[in-house]
């Protein structure tokens, strides 16, 4: 039984390192990697030039198509690289199609890429246009934090571009409004009431409105009931 167990072993050895494929195919293996990259260089240098965080989802499809078409012929004997290089071409022909109809039709760029949109104008979240994006609250305040942003009357507008960026255009110095403090901790003081006179902004929307002492606060803009006090701290570069 020990020549058979050591066989044995040795086999589940094998085919843990190699597969189904014996020793000769890593030759195999290297020549697929070169012939490959050689091509996905060519492809993307046909695609053009664009960062990454330039990308909107239909070119990010296309390069997500690209390396699974790349990578199978790398590591499968059955995946032929011919057929590989077959769906490379029809794949950078249809983006040069797209892209041609793309340039000719606003509709259709439309319709393709999206279009970009307001999340906040003036100092305010435009919340119908918000729910159009796959964003949450926190993860945008983490990004607007990330640019300086204590409270959102120092931002005038805020646009979601179609690659996914968020564009902000600040009021400048002296110009800053009341505004929603979005600092960590910053909601932990809201409250329906206003304690004291002064500016206090919805939680939701970020709508700032002057309150007497012991007022209830309703949002004129999105008629939410909690609110915290208003900021009117200048930007931080």
């Amino acid at each position: 039984m020990r020549p058979f167990n050591y066989f044995n072993q040795a086999y589940q050895n094998s085919t843990t390192w190699l597969g189904y494929n014996n020793w000769a195919f890593l030759y195999e293996v290297m020549l697929r990697s070169f012939i490959m990259f050689v091509v996905v260089l060519v492809s993307m240098r046909i695609l053009g030039k664009r960062g990454v965080m330039q990308l909107s989802v239909f070119e990010l499809v296309t390069i997500l198509i690209l390396g699974s078409a790349a990578g199978d012929p790398m590591l499968y004997h059955e995946v032929g690289i011919l057929p590989a290089c077959i769906v490379f071409i029809m794949v950078v022909v249809l983006y040069r199609t797209v892209i041609f109809f793309l340039s000719k039709s606003r509709k259709f760029e439309v319709l393709i890429k999206g279009r970009p949109q307001y999340l906040i104008r003036e100092g305010r979240i435009c919340i119908e246009d918000f729910k159009k994006e796959p964003l949450a609250l926190d993860e945008f305040y983490a990004e607007l934090r990330m640019q300086h942003v204590s409270q959102l009357g120092q931002v005038k507008y805020a646009v979601i571009e179609t690659s996914g960026e968020i564009s902000l255009f600040f009021y400048p110095p002296g110009a800053v409004t009341y505004g929603l403090p979005i600092m960590p901790g910053a909601f932990d003081a809201k409250t329906s009431r206003a304690n004291t006179t002064g500016y206090y902004s919805c939680i939701y929307c970020g709508n700032s409105e002057q309150l007497e002492a012991g007022s209830d606060f309703t949002c004129t803009q999105c008629s939410k009931h909690n609110c915290i006090p208003s900021s009117n701290e200048e930007r931080m570069k």
